[in-house]
């Protein structure tokens, strides 16, 4: 990605602050929405879903992430500049417009939902409520000390998608996974917003770190717990073996090094703590992955 950032940097200057904004420079969220979409497809497709699906599912959640980037920062416009660790993005700096922001949302959105369209008729419908979920999330901070849940739900959306889109239904397992998911997003996003809370609670947003204060890390903690207890039933429900068990170890091991990470509350250790859930993420996917490969 850097090197892309690069090239657009020397060749479309005046592109590279809307390739920021989408934070297409930085695939982090990308890959923490990607997993989960994956564990869906995989489980409803008992295995590999066909490249049709894998590629729809595959961009559309680039492009909604990336809309969802440029939405959060048209909504923060005003508030970013405050913050240590955004102080230098696109609309902050001016180095991007408020109405650039919106039509980037506006045209990344409408790219993903042509490719819902190749889809069926209750994988758009359920595209609706997502696309809601994704423009009201960066609003959700002004109003409540639980943003990290509609995140959480924004995230899980295409759990209900992949097995609409596969299965043409969605089944009680679908809403296991989406549980599982937005527990675990409530969690490292809590990390997330550890690392701003100090600015956050000066200017005034809101964020679970500041709700759960001293408690942050029993509760990060309780809802990692509670995240591989949804994942051991998936387990059991779904008959995955044991190397989907192998899978689960790993996520646990590491959820246990995150809370390491985050025991003094060090900005930069919870920004650490926050990335390595694309480990735990990806450690979920290869158990479910080879056990298909397996069978």
């Amino acid at each position: 990605m850097q090197v892309i950032s690069q090239q657009i940097q020397q060749r479309w200057p005046q592109l590279l602050p809307y390739w920021q904004l989408a934070r297409l420079d930085r695939p982090i969220g990308s890959l923490l929405l990607l997993w989960p979409t994956w564990w869906a497809l995989w489980i409803a497709a008992e295995g590999w879903p066909g490249l049709h699906l894998f590629a729809v599912f595959t961009l559309g959640v680039v492009l909604t992430r990336a809309a969802g980037c440029a939405v959060n920062d048209f909504a923060d416009r005003n508030i970013d500049g405050h913050v240590k660790r955004t102080n230098q993005r696109p609309l902050a700096t001016g180095a991007a417009t408020p109405k650039g922001a919106l039509l980037l949302f506006a045209g990344l959105m409408l790219a993903a939902f042509l490719l819902v369209l190749t889809t069926n008729r209750l994988t758009v419908l359920l595209s609706l409520p997502a696309l809601a979920l994704a423009f009201c999330y960066p609003f959700a901070k002004r109003y409540t000390h639980l943003p990290q849940v509609v995140l959480g739900a924004a995230f899980s959306m295409g759990i209900p998608m992949a097995f609409a889109a596969v299965q043409g239904e969605v089944p009680a397992v679908a809403w296991l996974i989406f549980t599982a998911n937005l527990l675990w997003t409530v969690a490292y996003d809590t990390f997330y917003a550890m690392v701003d809370r100090d600015d956050d609670l000066r200017i005034g947003v809101k964020s679970t770190a500041i709700l759960f204060g001293d408690m942050d890390r029993v509760m990060t903690g309780s809802l990692q717990a509670m995240v591989v207890l949804a994942l051991l039933m998936l387990g059991s429900r779904e008959a995955l073996g044991a190397l989907f068990y192998c899978g689960v170890a790993a996520a646990t091991g590491l959820f246990i090094y995150q809370q390491r990470l985050v025991r003094n509350r060090q900005r930069a250790l919870c920004f650490q703590a926050f990335l390595n859930n694309n480990w735990a993420g990806a450690a979920i996917f290869a158990g479910i992955f080879f056990h298909f490969l397996a069978n």
